[in-house]
């Protein structure tokens, strides 16, 4: 295969996970396209080292996965906080929860 290919295909996640965050309400669905966007780069990083014949690439999505693997926690923590307050999960509300 060819890097192109792996290109296109991360672009084409990329794309469809920043529709997914500026068009969707819903918080799980923010987080989703948030992890689309994150692995779009892991394919980008991963194919770069391989077509280079380096790991550093593989060595920096690692990281991604670690990172995103706590945006997950974290997101997951806040979207519970916005449904047990308002009974909703649309990230239109989370400004109510100013103090």
């Amino acid at each position: 295969m060819f890097l192109n290919q792996f290109l296109l295909l991360a672009a084409a996640l990329f794309c469809i996970g920043v529709y997914g965050v500026l068009a969707r309400r819903n918080g799980v669905l923010v987080l989703m396209s948030i992890e689309l966007i994150l692995n779009s780069v892991n394919i980008n990083l991963v194919a770069f080292g391989a077509y280079h014949g380096d790991v550093s690439g593989q060595v920096f999505a690692l990281f991604i996965i670690g990172v995103a693997a706590a945006e997950v926690g974290v997101g997951l923590a806040i979207v519970l906080l916005i449904y047990r307050n308002r009974r909703s999960i649309d990230v239109a509300e989370a400004n109510l929860l100013k103090g």
